[in-house]
């Protein structure tokens, strides 16, 4: 740690003692001292905000507590410092709204689940005051040293987290919360095979835990371990099968087996004991999207749109459809919406995103241009992402994966021919081949996978002694038998997501990024490279809210960067593994729509079929973006719609450079 790092570490210890002897207006001056170096510090933002209330300074204490939830948008305490402000100047509605905030950001926060109870005794709502004290005493009933990793974990700060979590595991072994906590933040640092572990051996210690079931149950979803996530969620349905927490669980796993009719008549079950939910709307809205009932899912997310018009999932789900229409009164309450201030960030995120796409149906482009960079940058202060460690990332499997590594590890690998990996960029039209390739008899489509970048992340937790991982470089030094294993397993685990073709597609368009370790235990698998003009591919990228993942999308900088550093990844892969890869270009589809589905199913070894052209009548459960836009016939519509917002587009312009630019002029 810096000496300057040192300093502040100890100014921020002394504003906290002077607080804790009720001395806040030193403090106050304290925190200040330490804003002057770091105006962004989330720490001395929060006691300057504290320190202002307790002075009586409210309306300076509001201010402070704006610029804290700008900078840290899911920073529990800063909600619940708003609340605080708000009772001491009388507005309790507003403070409840705060206090249910900080709960949602941070579930651990005694204070406001206190403060809640207050207000609703003070109105004399008995039951709902009650369910607020059973949570300050559940919270008041876990060991301390718990709730102080809850407060790290929920803060953002995960490596102290886990350093807590497992320092006080190590003393308490069978811990039910403590492994349940450690699962959590072993998720959110993306390590899952841990998290998976630790709640499958919780639920053995406590079977009957209702939270670690449901816990373990979106675990295993992540992992895309759908089948036992589905057994896990009808053991709870059993249970109880009016609860209707359990309805959705089993809903929403049943959607991820495909099981459309099953999910919708939960979610009906779920809307009969809670007619206006606008969760469970939204959640039957995404169902009947992705099963191609189009009318039925505009209806249900309407619904949830009037059931709560701050909503904004059900919003973007209309966006989302990418055929939706907004009518007048709808932009009108988004507009209304979007700019008060009872959102909650995510919300304000989709109806940022939804107006963006309103205006531009509108052909208001330089509005939607501002609502679509809204949500950008809303978006990209929740995301953790750094493109130069994304280019360091792909430059090293420039440097590990040459032809001496693929020349040493011929003939290793299991030999079967069933994947077929569509890859490059999101928004690239990956989707539409996978629709066209999965109309082919022989041929089933399936979802982005996860297998892939899973085993590399398994690889890559192999560490150096200096800490460095050894993934790409390890490869290297993997043995015929584990590359056997290794490609063995994946056809083995993706198994589920087949029906009875010979060949499958893995879409998951990251994979982009593993090619070699695909062909290292996957030798016969196929590999088409869905490529997009680059200023149409990025700007669609860029107007896109992804469910989850693609960060590199939420800044024009950003994803010019990501393709650039992609395009040069493809090329090193034509390189070292000549005739591999299948390069498809979306507008040469869009031109000659047979001529590159024959010239794909040439490369595939497969014969011509007729389906692969009506692509837009087969019946099948999609369930990225494009889904409504694959169900209808080739459309050149958007091919340069990214030419309207052209004024707003330098930055992207920059960070592709002339380089990518000039052979698509």
């Amino acid at each position: 740690m810096s000496e300057t790092a040192l300093d502040i570490a100890e100014l921020l210890k002394q504003a906290r003692t002077q607080m804790y002897e009720g001395r806040f207006d030193a403090a106050l001056s304290t925190a200040v001292a330490v804003l002057q170096d770091e105006p962004e510090n989330i720490d001395a933002l929060y006691m300057k905000a504290v320190c202002e209330r307790y002075s009586g300074h409210t309306d300076k204490a509001l201010a402070s507590v704006n610029q804290l939830k700008t900078l840290s948008p899911d920073f529990g305490r800063a909600y619940q410092e708003e609340g605080h402000i708000f009772r001491a100047k009388g507005d309790d509605e507003s403070a409840l709204a705060a206090y249910r905030r900080a709960c949602q950001c941070n579930p651990v926060l005694q204070a406001s689940w206190k403060a809640q109870a207050d207000i609703f005794e003070s109105w004399g709502q008995r039951d709902a005051a009650a369910e607020m004290r059973g949570q300050e005493q559940r919270i008041a009933a876990m060991p301390k040293p718990l709730v102080g990793v809850s407060h790290l974990l929920h803060e953002g700060k995960l490596i102290k987290a886990e350093n807590a979590c497992r320092h006080f595991l190590q003393k308490n072994p069978r811990n039910v919360e403590g492994m349940r906590l450690l699962a959590d933040i072993g998720a959110r640092l993306g390590i899952l095979e841990d998290a998976d572990f630790l709640l499958e051996s919780a639920i053995e210690f406590e079977p009957d835990n209702i939270q670690v079931r449901i816990d373990y149950i979106q675990i295993l979803r992540k992992r895309q371990k759908f089948s036992e996530a589905l057994k896990q969620s009808e053991l709870l349905y059993q249970r109880d099968t009016t609860n209707p927490v359990f309805q959705s669980l089993y809903a929403i796993e049943s959607m991820q087996t495909g099981d459309y009719e099953q999910a919708l008549d939960l979610f009906d079950k779920v809307l009969q004991r809670l007619p206006n939910d606008p969760v469970t709307l939204t959640s039957r809205g995404h169902a009947l999207k992705t099963f191609g009932r189009h009318d039925e899912a505009v209806l249900s997310y309407q619904t949830a749109v009037k059931s709560d018009p701050g909503y904004g999932d059900a919003y973007y789900g209309l966006a989302n459809l990418k055929t939706y229409r907004f009518s007048d009164e709808e932009l009108r309450l988004m507009e209304a919406q979007e700019q008060g201030n009872r959102l909650s960030y995510q919300n304000r995120i989709h109806i940022c995103f939804a107006l963006g796409k309103a205006y531009e149906d509108r052909k208001d482009y330089h509005t939607s241009f501002g609502y679509y960079q809204r949500g950008n940058e809303l978006k990209r202060v929740q995301s953790r992402y750094d493109a130069d460690q994304m280019t360091a990332e792909l430059d090293n499997q420039i440097t590990a994966c040459t032809p001496a590594l693929f020349e040493k590890q011929s003939g290793n690998g299991y030999d079967a021919p069933d994947p077929i990996f569509i890859l490059g960029l999101p928004r690239a039209g990956s989707t539409l081949l996978e629709q066209i390739l999965a109309s082919h008899s022989q041929i089933d489509g399936t979802l982005e996978l996860p297998n892939i970048l899973s085993l590399a992340h398994r690889l890559r937790r192999q560490k150096q002694a200096s800490n460095d991982s050894l993934y790409p470089e390890n490869l290297h030094d993997l043995e015929a038998d584990q590359l056997r294993a290794m490609g063995q397993d994946f056809i083995d685990s993706t198994r589920i997501h087949r029906q009875d073709a010979p060949y499958f597609i893995d879409k998951m368009p990251n994979n982009f990024r593993h090619i070699g370790l695909i062909k290292l235990i996957l030798p016969n698998a196929k590999i088409i490279d869905a490529r997009r003009e680059p200023m149409a591919c990025c700007f669609s990228g860029f107007k896109q809210l992804f469910a989850e993942g693609q960060e590199f999308t939420y800044g024009l900088n950003e994803i010019g960067r990501y393709y650039r550093d992609y395009v040069g990844l493809m090329d090193h892969w034509d390189k070292v593994l000549p005739g591999a890869v299948l390069r498809v270009q979306h507008e040469d589809v869009l031109d000659d729509l047979e001529g590159q589905v024959r010239r794909m199913l040439d490369y595939l070894g497969l014969p011509f079929e007729q389906a692969c052209i009506d692509f837009h009548q087969t019946k099948r459960a999609v369930r990225t973006a494009s889904s409504e836009q694959v169900r209808q016939p080739i459309t050149k519509a958007s091919v340069d719609l990214w030419r309207r917002y052209e004024t707003h587009l330098q930055p992207l312009k920059d960070a592709l450079g002339q380089e990518i630019l000039e052979p698509q002029q």
